[in-house]
């Protein structure tokens, strides 16, 4: 019993602590669709009263009958009873139109609220930092938004919409059994007491169980996208992984069923004594309204009266409470959607920003910049000093892992260093405005987006401010040597690109990263980083595009991050990273001269070229 009065009170405590987020939840309805709400709620309220006029046309309709019994059957006899009959039947299809006129509202308001729920999402999705995307809470945090989010404000309406509507008829039907006695409402509230247990106790338990499972659910899901995309398609049948998924994700599941069953088996079983109990109670109060129709101190009519305004009564006051629990099970849920919608990204504009040069004069340099990806306890870079000259070619090549990307995301401030700063012409890029710092770069990444949308959008998405139908997307590509297998698409620059749509055409990396490189391009930003630009290109193809790079960087500042030597020869100056650690600097002839840690590399990658064309 102890437990039982430490559940109730959990559930009771926790509801309280919810009622901001219920409040939340109420500001969030009301200011997606007012006027949709407004007539909504007037329906309800007109669908509420209708029920108790049911039940006086009943008991009318009943103590006529008992009247006219023995009269024998002809019209004069049957009209007193006709009028409320038809009454009552009409009513019943007032009813039916109403439900139907208020389904249909709640499928638009459904509609709107399900829109704005998803756009809140992604706007704060794509406002928070990329040290979010480093730390699995906030995948975890991310998954339960997007699965609860989607229907429980819509749940939360619907149950506030029943809740409102059963509650009038609930007090209306409570007030009709008051002549009677007034002890009648009190059986009825009291017959429904442990449905009121059944009903907190439940959802906190649900809410629970789902909190703990969150990370086995996206699990599972992880296991079924890793079947189902592309992208794992072929290692998955050469290697013969199916089956090794499939399996982790039966277990999975496995476990979350029997999980989800205990808890709907529990909930069953303390559903049937509630019933139990509320039955027997009724039982109790209809055995005295009989005694008093024996007694004569009633009718019949007075009889079927009270059996159907209790009856009602403890139907609605059940649904009320199951439309209390729903309430409090969305607003558990809602709880954590609001607290996905209260991140706050750490990396923001400052309230008075500084203004960045139209183009660099001196150039971007590091100065003692230490940085460590969150949760982790490796310093990818560490007193970190390096000085990229405006308006050159600078070239950064190293190792894998030495910290080359990183440094393009604390350029563009995706995130910021744990020590020391990042200046453009000596501002610290912390003191400008993020969206002015990112139009300055150009970026292209290691592994540049395949969006799944034509040529020419593909292109333009480098720059949302050129029109549609620019000539400067057609001349980005020819700058990044795209037009010549852009001219044997089916559809040239209109041909819709991945193989998500029907009627799409795929391409390879090397087609993809010019596309990428063209988007680049089109931006026109003074600063262009690119990170191995010609890593998906054949020889031919990044011999053809090395020879309009250096017209292309043009009195732009670039740096060029790259594995291979003979891209990185076209840069103005050389930086050898190893280690987190700038260990070489020099043009090409300088640094072969010098016959250090570049000269050897450029050894070795010319030996491994020979070999390959051997």
């Amino acid at each position: 019993m102890k437990s039982k009065k430490h559940i109730l009170a959990s559930a009771i405590n926790a509801w309280l602590k919810l009622l901001p987020c219920f409040a939340r939840a109420c500001r969030l309805l009301w200011n997606t669709a007012p006027g949709w709400l407004i007539l909504w709620g007037a329906l309800l309220l007109a669908s509420g009263l209708l029920p108790v006029a049911t039940v006086y046309l009943s008991r009318e309709i009943v103590d006529r009958l008992a009247a006219s019994l023995g009269s024998g059957a002809h019209f004069q006899v049957m009209l007193p009873v006709i009028w409320p009959l038809a009454a009552l039947v009409a009513i019943q299809l007032l009813l039916v139109a109403l439900g139907s006129a208020s389904g249909l509202i709640r499928m638009q308001l459904s509609q709107l609220i399900q829109d704005r729920i998803s756009i809140l999402i992604q706007e704060k999705s794509s406002a928070l930092d990329l040290s979010f995307y480093d730390r699995s809470e906030y995948f975890d945090k991310l998954h339960r938004a997007r699965s609860d989010a989607g229907y429980r404000p819509i749940e939360l309406m619907e149950s506030m919409g029943t809740l409102f509507r059963n509650a009038i008829t609930l007090a209306a039907m409570a007030s009709v059994l008051v002549p009677y006695s007034i002890l009648a409402p009190v059986a009825l509230l009291i017959s429904t007491l442990p449905a009121l247990y059944v009903v907190l106790a439940h959802r906190l338990a649900q809410y629970s169980l789902n909190l703990r499972n969150t990370e086995p659910q996206r699990r599972a899901w992880y296991c079924e996208w890793v079947l189902a995309s592309r992208e794992h398609a072929a290692e998955i049948r050469v290697f013969d992984l199916s089956r090794y998924f499939q399996m982790t994700f039966a277990a999975l599941r496995h476990r979350l069923r029997n999980e989800s069953f205990a808890l709907f088996r529990s909930q069953t079983v303390a559903e049937l004594v509630s019933s139990c109990f509320a039955m027997l109670v009724m039982g109790l109060a209809m055995g005295w309204m009989v005694w008093r129709a024996i007694a004569g101190a009633v009718t019949m009519g007075d009889l079927a009266f009270f059996y159907q305004a209790f009856h009602q009564g403890q139907r609605l006051l059940h649904s009320l409470l199951n439309d209390v629990g729903q309430m409090y099970s969305s607003s558990l849920f809602l709880a954590d959607f609001f607290a996905f919608l209260d991140l706050a990204p750490r990396i923001v504009s400052p309230l008075r920003p500084v203004a960045l040069p139209p183009r660099l004069e001196e150039g971007i340099r590091f100065t003692d910049v230490s940085f460590c990806y969150p949760d982790e306890q490796r310093a990818v870079v560490e007193h970190f000093n390096l000085f990229i000259p405006a308006n050159r070619i600078t070239a950064l090549v190293g190792a894998n892992g030495a910290g080359k990307s990183t440094l393009v995301k604390l350029i563009c401030r995706l995130y910021d260093p744990d020590q020391g700063m990042v200046t453009m012409d000596g501002i610290d890029i912390r003191h400008a405005a993020i969206p002015d710092l990112r139009r300055m770069v150009s970026v292209l990444f290691q592994e540049p987006v395949r969006y799944n949308l034509t040529v020419a959008e593909n292109i333009r998405l480098g720059d949302l401010t050129v029109a549609e139908d620019d000539p400067a997307i057609m001349a980005a590509a020819v700058s990044a040597g795209a037009l010549e297998f852009i001219d044997r698409l089916p559809a040239k620059e209109k041909t819709v690109l991945g193989r998500w749509f029907p009627g799409s055409t795929d391409l390879s990396g090397g087609e993809w990263q010019r596309l990428a490189l063209a988007r680049s391009f089109l931006r026109g930003s003074p600063i262009i980083v690119l990170d191995e630009p010609t890593s998906a290109m054949d020889s031919w193809s990044e011999g053809d595009w090395l020879q309009r790079f250096r017209e292309l960087a043009r009195g732009r500042t670039v740096l060029l991050i790259t594995h291979r030597f003979t891209t990185a020869m076209q840069a103005d100056v050389i930086q050898v990273m190893d280690n987190g650690r700038i260990v070489e600097s020099g043009s090409h002839d300088e640094l072969f001269a010098r016959g250090g840690r570049y000269a050897a590399s450029w050894h070795r990658q010319m030996q491994g070229v020979a070999a390959g064309e051997n």
